[in-house]
């Protein structure tokens, strides 16, 4: 058995390098999840996860769930319409 454990810089680390962190490309600025409105519902679409939803939209996973009961978690549909609230 292989067990790999990495530490990234967010515990402080090394930081020689200008201001301590390094940006690469387009997606180095960070922006806050969406949050200001949650929709009542939402339509899946081809890749979503809850995971992804629910970071889009500040829901918890267990609340989505929980508005869900008829869903299966683990395949989502696109085109199936999710209750955020």
């Amino acid at each position: 058995m292989l067990l790999v454990v990495v530490i990234g810089g967010a515990l402080g680390g090394d930081s020689s390098n200008s201001g301590g962190h390094k940006h690469h490309g387009k997606a180095a600025h960070r922006t806050a999840p969406k949050r200001s409105k949650v929709p009542a519902t939402y339509t899946v679409e081809s890749g979503d996860t809850l995971i992804s939803i629910s970071g889009e939209f500040g829901v918890p996973v267990a609340r989505i769930v929980e508005l869900n009961p008829e869903v299966d978690p683990q395949i989502l549909i696109a085109g199936e319409e999710l209750k955020l609230r």
